[in-house]
């Protein structure tokens, strides 16, 4: 069984960043391309991003695009989400995902774990 823990969520004002953190239970994190989602109230899941297995592609949406960045440390089991010049509306809950294999997924059915996830809020 795989356990994903979020941290680092919290209050920030627009143009501010924060750095969230995902860490990994089980021996296997390498072996699996890791994603970001996130959820406001009344929407829908979204892809944030991804990074591959070994960290060398990541994947972005358009709207967070030069603004967020993931990288993993493979030897913390841990992925990261670096959030600079946020926007009121990149609150949401937000959520890491295993993949379901090497190839980063744009799709919430494309992963198998899920965090608990972690509150994001953004004052302007």
């Amino acid at each position: 069984q795989v356990q994903l823990v979020e941290s680092g969520g919290g209050l920030v004002q627009a143009e501010g960043s924060l750095r969230l953190s995902c860490a990994s239970s089980g021996r296997t994190f390498s072996s699996y391309a890791m994603g970001w989602f996130r959820q406001a109230p009344g929407k829908e899941r979204e892809f944030v991003g991804g990074i591959s297995w070994s960290g060398d592609s990541t994947y972005y949406a358009d709207s967070v695009k030069g603004r967020f960045t993931i990288s993993r440390d493979n030897a913390k089991n841990t992925v990261y989400l670096q959030m600079n010049s946020l926007k009121p509306e990149d609150a949401a809950v937000y959520y890491c995902a295993r993949g379901g294999g090497l190839r980063v997924g744009h799709y919430p059915m494309e992963y198998d774990y899920w965090g608990q996830g972690t509150q994001v809020t953004v004052s302007s």
